[in-house]
C-alpha cells in the first residue's frame, strides 16, 4: 500500500475489548489502528510525523464530565477530522451532548461491526457531511405501524399493500431495498400487524455474523458439538418460536446454512448443531436484502422467500414524499432530549427535494437530526442544509440527483398534498385508473390487509374489490 493511501483510525480512551473489536473490524475496511490512552497522547500522535495519516478518531468510554472537552480539543487541533464517539446504550442525550461538542458521529456500545464500518465509510467520504449520526435514526421513536409509514407514491403504496396483506399469514417473505430505505421498519411493522405480535421478534445480521458461528446462532448447538462449545446454546429459530425471525442481508448466508434453513421452513423442525434430535417450531422468517438474491443462492430457499416480495423504492424515486416525510421525521426528532420543536420552511424543503439521497430515508433522518441540533431559530431554512446543496453538485453520481419535478408537483408536495399522488413529475394529471389503483393500495395498507374492511370502507363489495384488483393489475399482493 502506498504511503498516501494509508488510513489510520485513532482510538482514544478505548477499553481492551473495544480495541480488539474495532481493530479487527476496521482492518476489514482497509484501516489501520493506533491507540492513545488519553487526550494528551492523542494530541501528541496527531502532531507527530505521521499525524496526517490519521483519517478518523474514535473516542471510547464517553464521560459526561470530560468527554465534551476532549472532543472540543481534538476538533480545535484538527478541524476537519471526523470524530466518532462511543457511548453505552446509544443514549440520545449523550449523542446531543457529543454533537454539540463537535463530534461527527455516534455509535452505541456494544459496537455492531457493520455499524462501525458504515460510520467509517460515511465519515471518510468527502461527499458526505460529518455528523449524520447513522445509527441514531433507529432510536428516535418507537416502532411504527404499517398505516403510520409516510409515503404516497405508487411504488411505495404498493409495497405497503403487499406488506399489509402478507402480515395476515405466516409464510416466509423477502424485503428488497437499498440500505436506508426502511426495510427493518417495514419488517417490524409486519410483525406488529400480524397474529404473532405478542410473540418474540428476534433478528440476525447475516452479513456481520461470522460464517463459522452462523449455524450456531440460527439452529443452536449442544455441548461438545465443536471446539469451544462448552455449553448448550439455544438458536434464534427456537427462541423465536411463536413469533418472527428477521434475517438481515440474507444473501450472505453460507450455502450449507441456506440448505439447512430451507429444511426448517419446509418441516418446522430445527436440529441443533451436533444433535440427533430436533425441536418443532412455529416461526415466521422475514428476510431482507439490498439487491436481488445472488446467483447460486439455494433454489428452494429462494423460492420460499421470494413467493412474497416487498420491494421498497429508494428515496430518489419518492421525491414527492420528501416534504411529508421530512415533517414527520422532524416531529419525531423534536421529542428527543435537548431538541425543541421546529418547523420546515419551503426553501428548506426545496433543497431537500433536489437531492438524490444515496443514503435514503436513514440519511434524511440523520441530516434533519444534525440540522435540528444546530438550529438557533424556530424553523429550519435552506441555510441549515448547505452541505446538501454542495453534495448534489460535487460529483456525477446518478444517485446523488433527484429527478426533476414540475413546479406544480413540487408545490403540491410542499403544501402537504393528498395521500395519493395526483400529478406526474411533469405536472400533468395521472390517469383515473392509476389514481384508483393507488387508492386501493392505500386502503389495503391502512386496513392492514383486511380485505372485507377494505371493501366496506371503499363502498364496494368484496367480489368487486377482487375484480378491480385483477383489472388494475394489483392482485399479486402476496
Amino acid at each position: 500500500m502506498r504511503a498516501d493511501t494509508i488510513r489510520f483510525l485513532l482510538l482514544v480512551d478505548a477499553g481492551l475489548t473495544e480495541r480488539r473489536l474495532v481493530s479487527a473490524t476496521a482492518s476489514r475496511a482497509g484501516w489501520s489502528t493506533l491507540g492513545a490512552p488519553g487526550l494528551s497522547e492523542a494530541i501528541e500522535l496527531l502532531r507527530g510525523p505521521h499525524g496526517h495519516e490519521v483519517k478518523a478518531v474514535l473516542v471510547g468510554s464517553w464521560n459526561a464530565a470530560s468527554g465534551p472537552q476532549l472532543v472540543r480539543t481534538l476538533r480545535s487541533d484538527r478541524p476537519g477530522l471526523p470524530i466518532i464517539v462511543l457511548a453505552e446504550g446509544g443514549s440520545i442525550a449523550q449523542a446531543v451532548e457529543a454533537m454539540r461538542a463537535g463530534a461527527s458521529d455516534f455509535l452505541a456500545t456494544p459496537i455492531a461491526p457493520e455499524r462501525l464500518m458504515e460510520a467509517l465509510a460515511a465519515n471518510a467520504d468527502r461527499r458526505r457531511p460529518g455528523g449524520e449520526l447513522a445509527p441514531l435514526s433507529e432510536k428516535l421513536a418507537p416502532a411504527l405501524a404499517l398505516d403510520e409509514l409516510v409515503g404516497s407514491v405508487p411504488d411505495f403504496r404498493a409495497a405497503l399493500a403487499i406488506a399489509a396483506k402478507a402480515a395476515r399469514n405466516r409464510l416466509p417473505m423477502l424485503i428488497v431495498g437499498e440500505p436506508g430505505t426502511g426495510k427493518e421498519t417495514i419488517a417490524r411493522a409486519i410483525h406488529a400487524a400480524s397474529q404473532r405480535a405478542r410473540g418474540p421478534l428476534l433478528s440476525i445480521d447475516c452479513r456481520s455474523t461470522p460464517a463459522n458461528i452462523i449455524d450456531s446462532e440460527l439452529f443452536g448447538h449442544v455441548a461438545g458439538a465443536f471446539p469451544g462449545a462448552f455449553a448448550e446454546r439455544v438458536g434464534k429459530l427456537v427462541e423465536a418460536d411463536g413469533g418472527t425471525l428477521l434475517l438481515y442481508d440474507v444473501g450472505h448466508l453460507p450455502s450449507e446454512t441456506q440448505e439447512r434453513l430451507d429444511r426448517v421452513l419446509a418441516t418446522g423442525e430445527v436440529r441443533p448443531v451436533g444433535c440427533n434430535g430436533s425441536h418443532s417450531v412455529d416461526v415466521r422468517v422475514i428476510a431482507t436484502t439490498g439487491a436481488p438474491l445472488p446467483d447460486g443462492f439455494d433454489g428452494g430457499l429462494a423460492e420460499r422467500l421470494t413467493a412474497t416480495t416487498v420491494t421498497v423504492p429508494p428515496l430518489r424515486e419518492r421525491t414527492q414524499d420528501i416534504p411529508a416525510l421530512a415533517r414527520h421525521l422532524l416531529g419525531r426528532i423534536a421529542g428527543q432530549p435537548g431538541i425543541r420543536p421546529l418547523s420546515l420552511g419551503n426553501d428548506a424543503l426545496a433543497v431537500l427535494m433536489r437531492y438524490g439521497w444515496p443514503g435514503n430515508v436513514r440519511q434524511l433522518s440523520n441530516v434533519l437530526f444534525r440540522a435540528a441540533l444546530q438550529c438557533q431559530g424556530s424553523a429550519l431554512t435552506a441555510d441549515d442544509f448547505p452541505h446538501i446543496a454542495i453534495q448534489s453538485r460535487f460529483n456525477g453520481r446518478a444517485q446523488d440527483f433527484a429527478p426533476e419535478l414540475s413546479k406544480a408537483s413540487q408545490e403540491a408536495a410542499m403544501s402537504g398534498g393528498p395521500g395519493v399522488t395526483l400529478l406526474k413529475p411533469d405536472g400533468h394529471l395521472r390517469s383515473l385508473e392509476e389514481i384508483e389503483a393507488d387508492v386501493i393500495r392505500l386502503a389495503i395498507g391502512h386496513y392492514r390487509g383486511k380485505m372485507t374492511e377494505v371493501a366496506r370502507r371503499l363502498g364496494i363489495g368484496r367480489s368487486t374489490l377482487y375484480r378491480k384488483l385483477g383489472e388494475l393489475g394489483i392482485d399479486n399482493l402476496g
